[in-house]
């Protein structure tokens, strides 16, 4: 997995490349713990990704949590196969997918 961060002033945008399952979660959780301070808007971009398990999404619904306090949060460009795994699991209803 590979993951690119562009900040500009309160937005911070995070697009990755490749899997996100039990063995990159943790990595992708890094880059984004802690790292969420005085952010307004954060953009997640998932043109690349090609799965994202339970472990990913649970990294999605605490970064969710965060921003409902600070701000907004956007998921853009999912596949036709991660919105389904949207759907299917409820976070079409917790997320704001793009």
């Amino acid at each position: 997995m590979q993951i690119t961060k562009t900040i500009s002033d309160d937005a911070l945008t995070i697009a990755i490349t490749g899997r996100i399952d039990t063995l990159t979660a943790p990595q992708l959780d890094a880059e984004i713990q802690g790292k969420l301070d005085g952010i307004k808007n954060l953009t997640i971009d998932l043109k690349n990704v090609e799965y994202i398990s339970s472990a990913g999404l649970r990294i999605f619904l605490t970064a969710q949590k965060i921003m409902n306090k600070q701000g907004s949060m956007v998921v853009k460009n999912a596949s036709s196969a991660i919105k389904e795994i949207f759907d299917v699991t409820g976070f079409s209803d917790i997320l704001t997918i793009t």
